[in-house]
């Protein structure tokens, strides 16, 4: 490596560094402003915060609508149906509330939402959305309830699905078999918006109340659910949807919704935006540790004790009680230190990853007992198809909690770093391998869950999800782990990442590359001697440089329900681990 590529790095991993929290000495991150986001908070804060504030957040909306008329997830997202529905609708209720002008911007979204839907009506709505999110509920009908909400008319509602919001009052145990329509963690709103809809439909019909039957003991079940600082999972549309729904029900002074205002309110920007979540701190943390302690080039910019304190501060986020959302027992990682986090397969994985490189760099802490729970954590989660679910296992037929590829390798390689200090079951491990074969395309890739590009086919990014799988790979025969097969999806999916570069180094599943999925590739294929493999990475670290030591975020995070976003952090931590040891760019 040239004394210019030296640099080079070694101005990534200052400017990484640099952004550590000065206090903790860990990273928090930026997610990217959120139209989803601000359009619902601006509703639920209405006449409850500054008319400047309000204001603000109102013309955020108007200024970063699309040309087109729509709004996407980002301020750099295509539009989709699901955002410009509800900022057009936010927009609606502002300009009604504070006789403002926002007509040209209604119009056009109006336009938009035409053309592709055939009306602007509520059935019409309905199926759009029904096409969009087939049986899943968890965000189709929070979005129509809002819709409802702002429209102030009663006759819609009965358009709107039921949930089974009484369901929630069952022991967590039985909810793997009553295929709920909702994603584990999105009980809060199967609570709050099934209970909303049943009381306007039993208003509009002037029917029996059936709802009235259940309504306290779910609203004590939703006070369980919420954290202290009021933010459920610490997602603003959530928190919003919740206060909300049952603000429309009557219950504006209920402490739930106090709680949850007082969430939004502290989530509120300068500029008057919303972004979907607090943070992904815990995360963003250990892909920060990962690339910084690749990286050390021998310098001293990240000394044992800034190690040992990181260390303390992963071992402390570690979940020691029960969750109230899943049933998870403890051990696990949340992706934010944050009250509303939820342990999940990744975050643990990430954790357990990162703990195990902090040690390799002379942390001599005492953790074992604390890697045996989240091992153990992991163990008990996998599925009875031998992957790993995001949440929680056999929950139910939704993605976000059936086994998946990047989150299955991920742990694979968690349990192989940790194996020869605890004692694990070989056949676990060889269940995850050949899972991971199962979901291997035919030409070699995978798809990923929480990763995925807008202009992909399915919005599936097939190069982050096989580049998570071959790096994982990689390391796993590295670290001395063979099993039946794994050889030949390595050489599968290395050949399919060589395939997919762009003519001018890049790797991306749209039309240009981005920041994150060439650094990722990079490092899928770093290891590997082949001239062609190093001739690959050669031009994608070439493109990587080129691209400046500022990378831009790209929105190829995917949260929720088909919601994007960015994260500043990752083209940063990515671009840096790529970059780490090689010799082979100019």
């Amino acid at each position: 490596m040239s004394d210019t590529q030296k640099q080079f790095v070694q101005s990534l991993r200052k400017k990484l560094l640099d952004l550590r929290n000065d206090s903790t000495g860990v990273w928090t991150g930026e997610l990217s402003s959120s139209a989803l986001s601000t359009a619902l908070a601006l509703v639920a804060l209405m006449g409850e915060q500054s008319e400047a504030q309000t204001s603000a957040s109102a013309r955020w909306l108007q200024d970063h609508q699309n040309r087109e008329g729509g709004w996407g997830d980002t301020p750099t997202s295509q539009s989709n149906i699901s955002t410009t529905l509800i900022a057009r609708a936010a927009l609606c209720v502002y300009q009604k509330k504070y006789s403002a002008d926002f007509q040209q911007t209604i119009r056009c979204a109006t336009d938009w939402v035409v053309t592709r839907t055939g009306g602007a009506d509520f059935p019409k709505l309905v199926t759009a959305l029904r096409k969009i999110y087939k049986s899943d509920c968890t965000f189709a009908i929070p979005i129509l309830t809002f819709l409802a909400i702002c429209e102030e008319d009663n006759r819609v509602w009965k358009t709107i699905p039921s949930l089974p919001y009484a369901l929630a009052l069952l022991p967590q145990s039985l909810y793997r078999f009553l295929h709920l329509q909702v994603v584990s963690y999105a009980l809060p709103a199967l609570i709050a918006i099934g209970l909303c809809r049943a009381a306007c439909v039993a208003n509009s019909k002037k029917s029996i109340p059936w709802w009235r039957f259940v309504v306290k003991p779910l609203l004590k079940k939703l006070e369980k659910l919420q954290p202290l600082h009021g933010g459920f999972l610490d997602a603003i549309p959530l928190t919003a949807f919740v206060a909300l729904a049952l603000s429309k029900m009557g219950y504006q002074s209920h402490p739930v919704v106090l709680r949850s205002k007082e969430f939004l309110r502290g989530s509120y920007r300068p500029d008057g935006s919303y972004a979907i979540d607090t943070n992904l701190r815990t995360w963003v943390t250990s892909l920060a540790t990962r690339a910084l302690l690749k990286t050390e080039l021998g310098t001293n910019d990240f000394p044992l004790n800034d190690k040992r304190r990181l260390a303390h501060w992963i071992l402390e986020t570690q979940q020691k009680l029960v969750h109230p959302y899943t049933g998870a027992q403890p051990g696990g990682w949340a992706w934010t230190d944050c009250a509303g986090g939820v342990p999940d397969a990744d975050d643990t994985s990430a954790a357990l990853i990162a703990l195990h490189h902090l040690q390799q760099h002379g942390v001599t802490l005492n953790m074992s007992k604390d890697i045996r729970a989240g091992i153990q954590w992991l163990m008990d989660l996998q599925n009875h198809d031998g992957g790993m679910p995001t949440f929680c296992k056999g929950w139910g037929r939704l993605p976000f909690d059936q086994s998946c590829p990047d989150i299955s390798a991920h742990a694979l390689l968690a349990c192989v770093l940790w194996r020869e200090q605890l004692e694990i079951q070989e056949d676990r491990l060889n269940r995850l391998i050949a899972y991971l074969k199962s979901q291997q395309k035919k030409d070699g890739s995978w798809y990923p869950l929480w990763f995925g590009h807008q202009e992909a086919d399915g919005c599936r990014n097939s190069v982050v999800g096989t580049a998570r799988v071959v790096d994982a790979l990689q390391q796993v025969i590295k670290n001395g782990y063979t099993a039946l097969g794994i050889t030949e999806m390595l050489s599968d999916g290395i050949s399919w990442i060589l395939h997919q570069q762009h003519a001018d180094g890049s790797w991306g599943a749209g039309q240009q590359g981005t920041n994150e999925e060439t650094a990722l590739a990079v490092i899928a294929l770093k290891g590997q001697d082949k001239i062609s493999v190093q001739h690959a990475i050669r031009q994608g670290c070439l493109w990587l440089v080129k691209q400046g030591g500022d990378p831009k975020p790209a929105p190829i995070g995917l949260y929720f329900s088909l919601l994007w976003y960015t994260e500043k952090m990752y083209p940063l931590t990515w671009t840096l681990e790529a970059l780490a040891g090689n010799s082979s760019y100019e």
